[in-house]
Formats: structure tokens, sequence, C-alpha cells
């Protein structure tokens, strides 16, 4: 799990895929750990800390059924949700919004 600024800053400057549910930015790190780890974040822009909590828990989810086939080793995974569609997305649709955006940002590089 990503947990300092610094890390989530330089997933920020990474490549990104947008989907109609999340953004995902991903990296590889480089540094010779072999682990994938993974950060979430939503922004005050999704609602009240209920709202943001809730699309949180949606993208954690999505991720611990997901980036387990997908994810490559050494690679650092930023989920940002946005406003309303996280939430309100079905799940199902959630998981393969985040199958299709890892896919393509493995695609290009």
């Amino acid at each position: 799990m990503l947990r300092r600024r610094s890390d989530f800053l330089a997933a920020a400057r990474a490549d990104k895929h947008g989907t109609s549910a999340m953004l995902v930015q991903a990296r590889p790190r480089g540094d010779g750990d072999s682990s994938v780890r993974v950060g979430f974040t939503c922004s005050k822009k999704v609602g009240n800390a209920v709202a943001r909590n809730r699309a949180k828990r949606r993208l954690r989810e999505a991720a611990r059924l997901v980036l387990p086939a997908l994810a490559r080793p050494g690679w650092d995974y930023v989920l940002i949700g946005r406003r309303e569609a996280t939430a309100a997305r079905p799940f199902e649709a959630l998981k393969d919004d985040l199958a299709h955006a890892v896919r393509r940002l493995h695609a290009r590089g």
C-alpha cells in the first residue's frame, strides 16, 4: 500500500489512463523490489467524507480482485476516484474499467 506523499507524487508524474469511473496512474519503481504497491485517493470533489470513503472502499475491493492477475511486479499503482461515477458505477463495470486501464498502461510501456 502506498502511504507516503512522495510515492503519490512520483506516480502522478508517471503514465496515466482514465476511464469513466477512475483515473489509474502506474509506474515501475526500478528499486529491485518485486512487490506491487497500490494507493487510493479521492479529492473533496468526490463529495463529503462518507462519499469519499465509499468510493475508496469500492476502489480497494476492485484492486484486490483485479490487480493480482494484471499487475506487474515492481510497479506502483494509484487509483483516483471520480465524482459520482466511482460510487455509482455497477461493481462489475468498475472492475472492467480497472482491468482495461491497467492493460492500456502496460501496452504503452
